[in-house]
């Protein structure tokens, strides 16, 4: 029968528990489920970015909505569950690095073990024979030169000298894991005191950095939006360009909005182009392209004659060759009023979808609704969708063109079609650990190449006399990385000795 173990002590088992929660093991397991806990955000509308999407989420499921709101999946990063395993991966990666760092530290100042007593049982081992006195004086110097950790000694009247190198492996290791923290750190830093947002500006249009011109904004718990930088920009001119290419058919080769910016009130005004992955920097904060597309004029009146509309109204791209929907509603109208707008860039004869993503052909589809569109109701909404749930159709008009006038049915008044501008889309983002990560991503990469290309390594060279009376030099080695090889650092130090190369 096996002996029976004495039962742990409460400090026994709190020290059992914690070795458990700070090894390797346990951390690479909390970095698994932070990756799997991640998913719910890149799969569900967040509120932090986009609160109207959220919103229209809960509402149209009423079974899960409601019961995924409560678990926090439209708010996933802010959630309770998603910062417990953010905090115990943070403390768990503290708790194995730091003590692995300590030891390391204390075994680079440490000198090598002593030669072992029979070096033939090593793996690499070589024997030279009649060398004289001083070969293990050659061999110390040669491995202080090329920066081995040295130790002499004297064991049973044979002279030795071990040496160590490679402690950088573990160095690189150490980094590695270091980094990884920090770059937790800075992901807290950006995700408590960033923010993000998004706007929709038009061509001759300006944007000022306030909260309440922003179509979407987000910030960290600790992001205050009465603080944010005091910069405006107005965006002058939009280009872009299409591909006419088969290969390439309507892809954009060319992506950019010339903007006039102030970096506060009292600053002087400068331009500026903003393109694909070359965001204009203010103040911190970093404006980038990401979208664009149409936005046509219009021109309604009512039926007394009156105009109630005259102005551009944004269209969102719901296929690349920018076939593109948005709405009108007007409460004050008499009678109240709301259309359904597709704006179709290059109209294809006979097709309810644009051929090309540029203007080659312009034209629109319209809805005309007549009722209330719910705007006094008191609950958000999407200022592109029409809530139809109170009006009545009274007609449509399969394709409007610039210049032309539609007289709505039942003398509700008329709508004309103007033009069209463009739009783009910017996100604005400030985000306060980004530099901190990379530097930390810098470090993780250069740890890990480290860790992955030195080898930890020890030698040894032992003198002795042998049986004949003739002087024994034997050199052996022992890599202390699994399935490694040291005969070449022993085929180096035997030719140091003899000075011969050896083939």
């Amino acid at each position: 029968m096996s002996e029976q173990l004495p039962p742990l002590s409460t400090g026994g088992w709190f020290r059992w528990i914690w070795r458990q929660f700070t090894s390797m093991r346990t951390a690479l397991i909390l970095l698994f489920l932070l990756a799997i806990a991640s998913i719910p955000g890149s799969i569900f509308p967040q509120r932090g970015t986009n609160p109207l999407k959220a919103k229209e989420w809960i509402t149209g499921s009423p079974t899960w909505g409601p019961i995924l709101d409560r678990l926090g999946f439209f708010e996933v990063y802010s959630s309770p569950w998603f910062s417990a395993i953010y905090l115990l991966l943070f403390i768990s990666l503290i708790g194995c690095v730091l003590p692995r760092a300590a030891t390391h530290w204390r075994a680079m100042r440490t000198t090598p073990p002593a030669a072992p007593r029979n070096l033939s049982r090593m793996k690499s081992h070589a024997v030279l024979e009649g060398a004289d006195s001083t070969a293990v004086d050659r061999a110390a110097e040669f491995l202080k030169a090329h920066r081995w950790h040295v130790l002499r000694g004297e064991t049973d009247g044979a002279t030795w000298v071990s040496a160590e190198k490679g402690y950088l492996r573990e160095t690189g290791n150490l980094i590695f894991h270091l980094a990884l923290i920090l770059i937790l750190v800075g992901v807290a830093i950006g995700g408590l005191f960033g923010w993000k947002g998004n706007v929709i500006v038009k061509t001759g249009d300006g944007f000022s950095d306030t909260l309440t011109q922003y179509d979407a904004w987000g910030g960290g718990r600790f992001a205050d939006p009465a603080k944010l930088p005091p910069f405006s920009f107005t965006m002058t001119d939009f280009r872009v360009e299409f591909d006419r290419a088969v290969a390439q058919h309507g892809s954009p080769k060319l992506f950019q909005a010339d903007v006039d910016v102030k970096a506060n009130p009292d600053a002087a005004l400068t331009s500026s182009t903003i393109e694909v992955n070359h965001p204009l920097e203010v103040d911190g904060a970093k404006v980038f392209l990401v979208g664009h597309g149409y936005a046509p004029h219009f021109v309604v009146r009512d039926s007394t004659g009156e105009i109630v509309y005259d102005d551009t109204v944004v269209t969102l791209p719901q296929d690349g060759n920018f076939t593109s929907t948005g709405v009108i509603k007007l409460p004050d109208s008499s009678p109240q009023l709301g259309f359904d707008v597709v704006f179709y860039p290059t109209l294809q004869p006979g097709s309810i979808v644009s051929g090309f993503p540029a203007p080659d052909f312009p034209a629109t589809y319209l809805a005309a609704w007549t009722g209330d569109p719910g705007l006094d109701t008191g609950i958000p909404q999407s200022v592109y969708k029409l809530d139809k749930t109170n009006m009545t159709q009274i007609g449509r008009v399969p394709s409007l063109l610039p210049g032309q006038t539609w007289t709505l049915p039942n003398n509700a008044g008329s709508i004309s079609l103007v033009g069209y501008e463009r739009w783009a889309s910017f996100q604005i983002a400030y985000d306060p650990g980004k530099e901190f990560a990379l530097v930390a991503a810098v470090l993780a990469l250069s740890g890990l190449m480290l860790s992955l290309f030195v080898r930890r390594r020890r030698v040894w060279v032992k003198m002795s006399e042998g049986p004949n009376g003739t002087t024994v030099v034997e050199i052996a080695g022992l890599n202390r990385a699994e399935g490694g090889d040291v005969s070449a650092d022993i085929e180096i130090i035997t030719e140091a000795i003899t000075g011969k190369e050896t083939s």
